[in-house]
């Protein structure tokens, strides 16, 4: 039976773990699990056909790791590997008779996206599509994506799928306690990008057990519109005689995992330390549970990487300072490449109230496309909101949705049927909601009627490409009343029929009802408050002008979209702090402090070298940066400021300091370290996010480090340990299959070097885990290995 027409109408079961197994196997720490495939096929072959004995619909094949990075020191191939895989689970699926489902599994490439890590997007979409190819090659029935902790990657594996193969795609992430992802992605966020790339099902799986993902559940439930998966791990990890074992038995996980499915999961299965009894037991707990009816949620959301907007009664505001109409200074740094002035004017937004910032960064003299996507890639490493991708050239749109992380918001198209046919495509591909403007091959119709009968062509056509109503939020066009009185009643009047009686979201762009008029800041400001009342959505206004955003707070306090009028009495009482900081951003006069904490790096590089003229370098270090760093921590600790904002900054505060390196060699100074500190991912893991973060940070705050890369041996940890003498040793690793080499690097290490503290990290560590394999700091996070090194160092 086809796959995609089952999801949803009863309970499916994924299998459960294959590492944990292979290591009660015989499975060496750091052996990669996936060459078993080839060198011990039959063991791989049994799993599976345990798992299908034990009544599982759906086998993921030993492909988990099976990418070009991990093997590109191997003898194999990645199709080898992942062929091998596949027809391995198919032939586990024909010598059981059973009527089940063989998944590619596909797990994360362990590197972070540019611009938090080094990896191209381009790059990680060709190693998934190499994987994808693969796959369906062999005869694979599904694609699942698991295990991925970045929406960016998630995105480029998606496409990669989705652009390569017919394949049912399936993403389930690794979410933390607190339902985030690493690189800052809530729940709802996650959902709406995956919604808009059209996946088959998402979920949850790794990392957590059933009662922590039990507790995450309800917030996936409450907006996702797809079939939810879960596959949790037995438990929390925990080390038995060296062993990495899991505390949850298969009948505690069976009876949690009912509450699961009653909760509106309708696939169930497991992940690490999960066996087949453990499968067994669910399947025979949760088989006659009927699932949840799957309802659309009739969510109108646009996302960035972090978090959503979601249109609905409360008006959103739309920033509109990133465009080149009108604004000279803005067309001249767009025809110099000044990037830096573009984020200025992002943050003042942010920082001035504003939910969406719109990005048009056309000019007949430069390159749009390439701009476009510089422009949106540079915005969204230090500002979370969800951007307004604005363009009429199609292939900018199509490359700026391409790489955007998130679901934009995309204007525009109209009614012209060459708009429509263009457009409307992209928006099915890459997901986002389209502004809908109401012109066609006639021009803007000059009565209601006219504006009100395009709109319904609009929606008609969208609905051919499965865009829905939800998607679309429709601008009635705002025309100068200089050239005509009326044009304010009609641009009103239609736009209280398309909200009020079609059931539509509306936008408008209010500064244009006042072009050829003085003092046009109060005629935009009375037409944006008429507008609100008759039902607009969005408007695309300038939040840095006060009479707007002072319209725009007494509307929603006057309509019961304020409760208890919290923004309102916010609005008023703004700190003149925030207000001159927005001023400072927008007539570039940004401190080192302020330049540091928002993540702009030559504004850093500017603000210190001036400042070096009054200060001395140590002074600046310990009044300005430090103080700027542990801001940016604290507030990543809060969970205010997310992965992308901490290495925005971290790379601000380098900047700062190589003005600061510049000066001391002039003078013939040789700046000090703090001490020097090894790190490194063990040996067996080639998974470097978390490592390379912490290198980062580790050096803004003044120690010398030594970065031995990934997958590194116990032997040479041990030697550059001994070699420089070092205080400090930081292990990395995220797998449950290498935390063993973890064990055996610390006891070398305590042997060799007696005196050496060693902190850990990882995605599969806990501080009980940590204890028993005899580190000497856990850290959860980045800034956790920062306050262990300082306080190291202190002493």
């Amino acid at each position: 039976m086809n796959f995609r027409n089952i999801l949803g109408t009863r309970m499916l079961f994924f299998d459960g773990a294959m590492g944990t197994i292979l290591q009660s196997k015989g499975l060496k720490p750091g052996e990669i699990p996936e060459l078993w495939n080839l060198t011990h096929n039959d063991t791989i072959l049994e799993i599976h056909k345990s798992y299908l004995k034990a009544g599982c619909d759906i086998i993921k094949a030993n492909t988990f790791g099976a990418n070009p990075f991990k093997l590109k020191d191997t003898t194999y191939s990645c199709e080898e590997v992942v062929t091998a895989g596949i027809m391995l689970a198919k032939d586990a699926v024909a010598k059981t008779n059973k009527d089940a489902y063989v998944a590619l599994d596909i797990g994360s490439l362990g590197k972070l996206l540019k611009p938090l890590g080094d990896l191209e997007f381009t790059a990680a979409y060709e190693a998934f599509k190499e994987i994808c190819i693969a796959g369906e090659k062999a005869g694979a029935d599904l694609c699942l994506i698991e295990t991925v902790s970045d929406t960016y990657e998630i995105k480029a594996a998606v496409l990669a799928a989705k652009e390569n193969t017919h394949l049912p795609i399936i993403v389930t992430m690794i979410f933390d306690e607190e339902g985030k992802l690493l690189t800052g992605a809530n729940v709802a966020a996650a959902a709406a990008m995956l919604e808009g790339l059209r996946v088959d099902a998402i979920g949850f799986n790794c990392g957590l057990g059933p009662v922590q993902m039990q507790k995450l559940l309800p917030d996936l439930h409450k907006v996702c519109s797809l079939p939810i998966v879960v596959n949790p791990n037995a438990g929390l990890p925990v080390v038995v005689d060296g062993q990495t074992m899991f505390n949850v038995d298969p009948d505690e996980f069976a009876d949690l995992m009912k509450d699961i499915a009653l909760s509106g999961a309708s696939i169930l299965g497991g992940c690490c330390g999960t066996t087949p009894e453990h499968i067994e037991k669910t399947i025979q707990m949760c088989k006659d549970i009927k699932p949840l009816q799957i309802v659309d949620k009739e969510r109108s959301v646009i996302s960035s990487y972090s978090q959503i907007v979601e249109l609905n009664n409360k008006p959103k505001i739309i920033g509109e300072r990133i465009n080149p109409t009108g604004k000279s200074r803005l067309k001249q740094a767009l025809r110099e490449d000044d990037l830096e002035y573009i984020l200025k004017e992002a943050l003042a937004q942010q920082e001035s109230g504003a939910h969406i910032l719109d990005v048009n960064v056309g000019l007949p003299e430069i390159d749009e496309v390439s701009l476009m996507e510089k422009t949106i890639i540079g915005i969204q490493s230090i500002v979370d909101l969800p951007l307004q991708i604005d363009t009429s050239n199609i292939e900018a749109m199509k490359r700026a949705m391409r790489i955007y992380n998130g679901k934009p918001l995309i204007n525009s198209v109209n009614g012209k049927q060459d708009s429509m046919d263009a457009v409307f495509p992209l928006v099915a591909q890459y997901g986002g909601m389209v502004v809908c403007l109401t012109l066609d091959e006639t021009g803007i119709p000059e009565t209601v009627e006219g504006r009100i009968k395009i709109a319904e062509k609009i929606v008609k056509e969208a609905a051919k490409y499965k865009i829905e109503k939800k998607d679309l939020i429709i601008d009635t066009l705002a025309m100068t009343v200089s050239t005509g009185q009326e044009n304010s009643k009609i641009t009103l009047d239609t736009l209280d029929y398309i909200r009020n009686q079609m059931g539509i979201h509306t936008v408008l762009g209010v500064s244009n009802i006042s072009f050829g008029l003085p003092q046009r800041e109060k005629i935009n400001t009375a037409f944006f408050t008429i507008a609100l009342y008759k039902g607009l959505s969005a408007g695309i206004i300038n939040p840095s002008i006060e009479a707007m955003m002072n319209a725009y707070y007494s509307y929603c306090a006057l309509s019961g979209n304020d409760e208890q009028c919290i923004n309102y009495i916010n609005h008023f009482s703004q700190s003149t702090e925030n207000k001159t900081s927005v001023s400072n951003l927008q007539q570039d006069q940004v401190s080192l402090f302020d330049a540091v904490v928002k993540g702009l790096s030559e504004s850093a590089y500017t603000a210190a070298k001036e400042m070096l003229n009054t200060k001395a370098p140590l002074d600046l270090i310990d009044e300005d940066l430090i103080p700027a760093l542990d801001k940016v921590g604290q507030g990543f600790e809060n969970k205010t400021l997310f992965l992308p904002q901490l290495l925005m900054s971290a790379e601000a505060a380098k900047s700062g300091f190589h003005a600061i390196k510049e000066l001391l060699a002039k003078k013939g100074n040789v700046s000090s370290s703090k001490g020097t500190i090894v790190i490194a991912t063990v040996k067996g893991d080639i998974h470097d996010i978390g490592k390379n973060i912490v290198k980062v940070l580790l050096e803004n705050y003044g120690f010398h480090v030594i970065d031995l890369g990934k997958d590194v041996s116990p032997e040479q940890i041990v030697q550059t340990a001994v070699e420089n003498q070092v205080k400090l040793i930081g292990l990395s690793a995220l797998m449950t299959t290498t935390v063993a080499n973890m064990e055996i690097t610390i006891q070398q290490l305590k042997t060799a070097l007696p005196d050496c503290k060693v902190m850990v990290g990882g995605a599969v560590l806990t501080q009980t885990y940590a204890d028993m394999i005899g580190a000497d700091f856990y850290s959860k996070d980045a800034m956790g290995s920062i306050r262990y090194a300082n306080e190291l160092f202190a002493v």
